[in-house]
């Protein structure tokens, strides 16, 4: 991309045009010299001035990105991309709402959500076929929750006490458990499939063991050599 010029000495040279018109004469040749040599050193003067202060504009443009916004990289998926791209926004928005809410019991509950989404997103990444079983919580679970937070939010900064404003926060704030849990176990249930190779691998590890004789006490190796001279291991 190719650097923008500034456009402070610019206007620092026309604005020693304009007060020299409005203070001096400048109608002979000598006065157009004088105001000629004073823009022309003005200019020079703001742009060095630019030059030693200024910042290219790919490192302003990079300096303005919030923290830990970086766009994720196609994954060549759009269902896989549009699921980074909405669960990246989700983030920020719940720790907005971290920052914004005051109450200490929302803000944890808020912190774990955060923790707990942050995983599914990264589960789903790494298997992209898990993504049906996510569908709902993109769709409504997850917005869902983040409409509360935000009427929680609204409410609480209103600045008054009243029956629409406390049973609304009080409502959000019971509510919150139960979304923490919900969260938890769609964490949980993309796991499933790893839990029953794990189990089927286990069953079949077990079985083989058995039929080999290998279970019961733990193998040891013998004390002292049998007569053959051959180190064995026995049960």
């Amino acid at each position: 991309m190719t650097a923008r010029k500034p456009v402070a000495p610019l206007y620092a040279a026309a604005g020693v045009w304009l007060a020299y018109a409005l203070f001096f004469p400048l109608y002979r040749p000598a006065h157009f010299a004088i105001v000629i040599a004073a823009s022309a050193a003005v200019f020079a003067v703001v742009s060095l001035l630019c030059r030693s202060t200024g910042v290219p504009q790919s490192a302003a443009q990079a300096a303005a990105k919030p923290a830990g916004k970086e766009e994720a990289k196609p994954t060549g998926n759009p269902e896989l991309d549009k699921m980074l791209s909405d669960g990246q926004l989700a983030i920020a928005e719940m720790k907005r709402l971290d920052d914004a809410i005051a109450d200490e019991e929302i803000s944890a509950d808020i912190v774990r959500l955060e923790q707990v989404s942050v995983k599914i997103f990264e589960q789903v990444k790494a298997e992209p076929k898990k993504l049906p079983q996510i569908r709902k919580f993109m769709d409504y679970y997850l917005p869902t929750t983040l409409k509360l937070l935000n009427a929680y939010d609204r409410a609480s900064s209103a600045g008054v006490s009243g029956e629409n404003i406390n049973s609304t926060m009080d409502k959000v704030k019971t509510m919150m458990a139960t979304i923490v849990t919900a969260f938890e176990k769609q964490l949980d249930s993309l796991f499933g499939d790893t839990a029953l190779d794990i189990s089927t691998d286990i069953t079949v590890l077990e079985n083989m063991m058995a039929r080999e004789g290998l279970t019961g006490e733990q193998l040891h190796a013998q004390t002292s050599p049998p007569d053959d001279g051959d180190i064995k291991l026995q049960l």
